[in-house]
């Protein structure tokens, strides 16, 4: 067997299928932030470019933690043969109550979000809030679909939502738009179209069973979004702290945004395992089988490694210059830069898949201790003297080596990893277990 289909054999099942709607919408962020790049001045870019983190920030660190908790439960309901129906319905519930709470919030400080984060301009503020809308309802679809385990529907709405966005946006450049609106509303638009494609399959999918209570559905919610939104503090603090330290740099800001792109290449791969991996994993531990838990978790921990190598090297080599070609960037950053984010986005990528885990074996508070200690760290880092460029790009790295040693150990600590690997301690030769056979 060659090495590709080694490496394609120890994915979770399914994740194969959400690949390629992965890669579209992974392209689609790309496409969509070098069409910005070359249409927009700086000034809007940099507003472009705040509003596309904050949506990748704490968009997710809101809405993702749902998903997950979706494909955890449902997963475990499909293990007894009972349906999704009522989960769906009070999903849908819980998360309209969260984007009134979120859209109050930005309607109250409208005017203050959009003089710091986005030099006055209103418009901004509502597309934050459209595109808001847009990934919390397709989360609560997504969430169905893969403890379903239809990662064709789950993928095929990954493809849609990113196919949108990259006829929009470059659609919005061959036409000479030049509107930060337009691009930003791109954010909205896409997901809502590509959720209506996919809704008759996911209410179909969800069929009638027991009904679930509130309680099971946000135990571990809220810890889950808490520790959500820290990571996403770790992976996209580098352009908000710019922004905060040095507000003049737009251009910095702007570079950044792109460096962060261009280096988390392995980090868009990543999301096609995430559905699967979090499905395999809620699945085996539901039916008791923790060596195959385990078996898992190093498996997907070796593609990690895999794709950290795979897109990191190229992009501490090349990083630089392929901004300046493909974003229209300024010359502001440097082959260490590049390095620092590198080495950040396979750290991350590793505690992802370790949080999964904790999180699968209703070790919420652990992970949150984890990405607690990960802020610390990042921002002690931040403040260190130094280059600015160098010193965010230092700290997403630095935070994320945190989160995956720390959350290493809370798994190595648990009595479900330690009950795994007691059979191979205890029988160092395969003749007792056959004995035992």
């Amino acid at each position: 067997m060659n090495p590709l289909a080694k490496l394609l054999k120890a994915l979770p099942p399914g994740t194969q299928v959400v690949a390629g709607g992965t890669v579209v919408l992974g392209a689609a962020s790309y496409l969509h932030i070098a069409a910005a790049g070359h249409s927009l001045s700086k000034q809007d870019m940099a507003g472009v470019s705040l509003l596309w983190t904050l949506v990748m920030s704490v968009g997710i660190g809101l809405f993702f933690p749902i998903e997950q908790e979706l494909t955890r439960i449902v997963a475990a309901r499909a293990v007894r043969g009972e349906g999704a129906a009522p989960v769906l319905r009070r999903a849908a519930l819980l998360t309209a109550g969260i984007l009134v709470v979120v859209l109050g919030l930005i309607g109250a400080f409208a005017h203050l979000i959009a003089d710091r984060l986005f030099s006055g301009d209103m418009q901004l503020v509502v597309a934050l809030g459209g595109a808001f809308v847009g990934m919390a309802l397709c989360y609560v679809t997504r969430g169905i679909l893969a403890g379903l385990g239809r990662f064709t529907a789950y993928g095929v709405q990954l493809a849609i939502d990113g196919g949108l966005r990259i006829v929009l946006a470059v659609g919005c450049a061959l036409a000479g738009v030049h509107s930060a609106l337009a691009f930003s509303l791109i954010l909205s638009v896409a997901p809502l179209v590509a959720l209506a494609c996919t809704l008759p399959t996911t209410l179909k999918a969800a069929l009638p069973g027991a009904p679930i209570a509130w309680s099971e559905l946000v135990r571990g919610l809220g810890l889950l979004i808490c520790s959500t939104l820290l990571a996403q503090v770790v992976v996209n603090a580098a352009v908000v702290s710019t922004k905060l330290l040095a507000p003049t740099q737009v251009a910095l800001v702007a570079a950044l945004l792109s460096a962060l792109v261009l280096a988390r290449v392995p980090l868009f791969v990543f999301g096609s395992l995430q559905a699967s991996l979090l499905s395999g994993l809620s699945s085996s531990a539901a039916a008791g089988d923790h060596p195959g838990f385990v078996r898992m978790l190093r498996k997907t921990g070796v593609v990690v490694l895999v794709l950290g190598l795979s897109g990191g090297v190229p992009a501490a080599l090349l990083g630089p210059w392929l901004i300046q070609v493909l974003f229209k960037s300024a010359n502001v950053l440097s082959h260490l830069d590049f390095l620092w984010l590198a080495a950040g986005t396979t750290c991350y990528m590793l505690a992802m898949v370790l949080g999964q885990a904790l999180m699968v074996l209703h070790r919420h508070r652990s992970q949150l201790l984890a990405w607690v200690l990960a802020v610390a760290v990042l921002v002690g880092v931040t403040l260190l003297p130094g280059d600015i460029a160098t010193r965010v790009s230092a700290a997403f790295a630095a935070g994320s080596l945190v989160a995956a040693a720390a959350m290493v150990i809370m798994l190595l600590r648990s009595p479900a990893v330690r009950g795994a690997q007691q059979p191979s301690q205890e029988a160092p030769s395969p003749q007792p277990q056959a004995a035992r056979g």
